[in-house]
């Protein structure tokens, strides 16, 4: 399992890697077998090069992520973090959950979100 700094900087290299505008910095984060739910409820991603897809168009809207509050780590193989996607007009408040490999990559990624936490203004 790793270690719970190892989880946080991951998670904190996911908002970088996305920010500075890299898909496959973002990717690279990944297992190769991992998973993506995002968000929550929407079919499951799953691979790297349907990963990298994603992360491409997630990317090419312009959207920017902001942390709302300190990345939680936990006595297991998860973390999570609150952040806001900034997309235009648009905010997103979203709960990522990562779980990882022994290695520190994620194996998976669910995104929680619903239409009451999209504001526009």
């Amino acid at each position: 399992m790793p270690s719970e700094q190892t989880m946080k900087a991951a998670m904190q290299a996911y908002i970088d890697a996305f920010n500075s505008g890299s898909a496959l910095a973002v990717t690279n984060l990944y297992s190769p077998e991992a998973t993506v739910e995002d968000p929550v409820g929407s079919p499951a991603l799953r691979g790297r090069e349907a990963i990298l897809a994603f992360y491409t168009g997630s990317i090419a809207t312009g959207a920017k992520l902001t942390l709302d509050a300190p990345i939680r780590g936990s006595h297991s193989n998860s973390a999570a973090m609150a952040f806001s996607a900034r997309i235009g007009a648009l905010t997103v408040r979203v709960i990522d959950v990562m779980t990882f490999d022994e290695s520190g990559r994620f194996t998976s990624m669910k995104a929680y979100f619903a239409p009451g936490d999209m504001l526009q203004g």
